[in-house]
């Protein structure tokens, strides 16, 4: 797969805003001592409502408001890899904050394929 497209970088630039939208989240609510599976699940929620619009219109100029549901299915799968990959991070003693910052861009990675391939398939190059 080439991840250094145009669409990619779009991509990337939309998550660097969103990631800091859904990890001021999680952060926020580590503080005020929350799970971190509580944490990641209502970061995640407020996250892909926020994304949806974002991604959508900016990365793959789609406005389609039913494509929500597919959407919402790549974030759970994200959710479910994510408290996979934490799980797995914490055992090694790694700090949690770290170890959410280590997994933010492969998580990423695989968030862009599946919205690529699953929720906006028929997205057509804009030369720009």
């Amino acid at each position: 797969m080439h991840y250094c497209s145009k669409r990619f970088i779009k991509f990337l630039i939309v998550g660097g805003i969103n990631t800091l939208f859904g990890y001021s989240i999680f952060v926020m609510l580590i503080l005020l001592n929350f799970r971190y599976e509580m944490a990641v699940l209502i970061s995640t929620t407020c996250g892909v409502l926020f994304n949806f619009k974002t991604t959508g219109t900016f990365v793959f100029k789609n406005k389609n408001n039913k494509l929500i549901f597919k959407f919402i299915l790549v974030y759970i799968i994200i959710y479910l890899l994510q408290l996979f990959l934490l799980k797995q991070l914490l055992a090694y003693k790694i700090n949690l904050f770290v170890a959410e910052a280590l997994i933010l861009f492969p998580l990423a990675l695989v968030s862009y394929t599946l919205n690529k391939i699953f929720v906006f398939p028929k997205y057509k190059q804009i030369k720009m």
